[in-house]
């Protein structure tokens, strides 16, 4: 009787090491198959500063196109008080400094848009008929801050309704005094014009 019981207690402990055993490789075998998760990627600060527009107000907004680099040069369109991005990206004079633009009658002695210029201006723009002070040619980056006379830095903005060329001649000579003050750099200065005008001059609080 003994030995039958002895056996009987040697078959159930085998058949539960067995158990065990196959409990063990079926949690192995599980962990293993498991995909781990997705790494999250986070943006770098460096990323996440070049990818932001400074003094940006939430408004969706174009990317804007390198100085003199045109992409469009037919059926440009007026955005409001800004110029058609893609026609007029703005343009500047590659070696001009801030001792130059700084020295007074400097706007004057480079200014030269002869009327063909003017006229190319108005046609790429769709501006057949315009009466006189409805529209001026304006350099996008005005001769005091370095631009050049490149059709890439003409448009014809209007001079209503308001903010019009008035404000933006305004802007300009504030941001002719801010570069020869010292408080901005002449790259800060023709950056702002090229890019939204409106937006700094507002957030200069109207100048």
């Amino acid at each position: 009787m003994n030995s039958r019981a002895t056996q009987l207690a040697s078959i159930v402990a085998v058949v539960v090491l067995a158990a065990i055993v196959i409990v063990l490789i079926v949690a192995s075998s599980s962990g293993a198959s498991k995909t781990p998760p997705a790494a999250t990627q986070v943006a770098s600060p460096a990323s996440t500063a070049s990818s932001a527009t400074p003094g940006s107000t939430g408004i969706a907004s174009t990317a804007t196109p390198a100085l003199g680099q045109r992409t469009k040069t037919e059926g440009c369109i007026i955005n409001g008080a800004l110029q058609d991005l893609a026609c007029t990206p703005g343009a500047v004079f590659p070696n001009v400094t801030k001792a130059q633009i700084c020295t007074p009658g400097y706007a004057k002695s480079v200014r030269n848009v002869p009327q063909a210029e003017k006229d190319q201006v108005y046609a790429e723009y769709g501006i057949a008929h315009h009466k006189a002070g409805d529209y001026e040619v304006d350099h996008l980056v005005s001769l005091e801050l370095g631009g050049s006379n490149e059709i890439a830095n003409l448009w014809p903005e209007a001079a209503s309704p308001t903010p019009g060329f008035h404000q933006k001649d305004r802007y300009e000579n504030y941001l002719h005094d801010q570069v020869c003050s010292g408080a901005i750099s002449l790259q800060e200065a023709q950056r702002r014009i090229a890019q939204n005008w409106l937006q700094y001059w507002q957030e200069a609080g109207q100048p």
